[in-house]
């Protein structure tokens, strides 16, 4: 096909390179279980990743643990623009309303404060959509994992396995 080995395995990567194979959605578990068969459950293992908490949903998520009404806490969020990369210390920066409440109003600034210290952190996690790990040896030598009846999920993410020196492999299930 003409491909750049290089590409993939250039000497001045310093990451693991990153190999995406395509599958039919409806036939990605079944490439799934090849490999498992092929390299043995115990060195094969789906991904973790994690959700974090945006700038909105935060300010919404400790509006209510701190027990503020609805439409109080509705009213700050909203002043978080929708815009990609925003965090809550830019959304103060450049809409002089939600400095105001800030700096006016206890109750804003207690709950912005708070939506601070925890914007970004993991809200929940989820299995990747397409990475699987495969490993030399047993998993277990390297991250704590998670089983369930469908499957095994590396509790460390993508990024920290790749420190590890694993190999990450995306098998994407298309629908095209």
């Amino acid at each position: 096909y003409s491909l750049l080995f290089e590409r993939f395995l250039n000497p001045e990567r310093v990451s693991m390179p990153d190999i995406d194979s395509d599958f039919c959605y409806e036939r990605r578990q079944e490439v799934i279980d090849y490999v498992v068969d092929k390299y043995g459950v115990d060195n094969v293992s789906q991904i973790i990743t994690f959700g974090t908490m945006a700038p909105r949903a935060c300010i919404r998520d400790v509006g209510r643990a701190m027990n503020y009404s609805y439409a109080e806490v509705d009213k700050i969020a909203k002043m978080i623009p929708t815009m990609l990369g925003i965090t809550i210390d830019k959304a103060l920066e450049i809409n002089p309303e939600l400095k105001a409440a800030y700096n006016t109003d206890e109750r804003v600034k207690e709950l912005i404060d708070v939506s601070k210290d925890l914007e970004g952190l993991p809200r929940h996690s989820s299995t990747h959509a397409a990475g699987v790990v495969i490993a030399s040896k047993p998993f277990v030598e390297y991250d704590p994992l998670q089983k369930n009846d469908e499957s095994i999920v590396a509790q460390f993410d993508m990024t920290t396995l790749e420190e590890l020196g694993l190999l990450k492999m995306d098998f994407l299930g298309l629908r095209t």
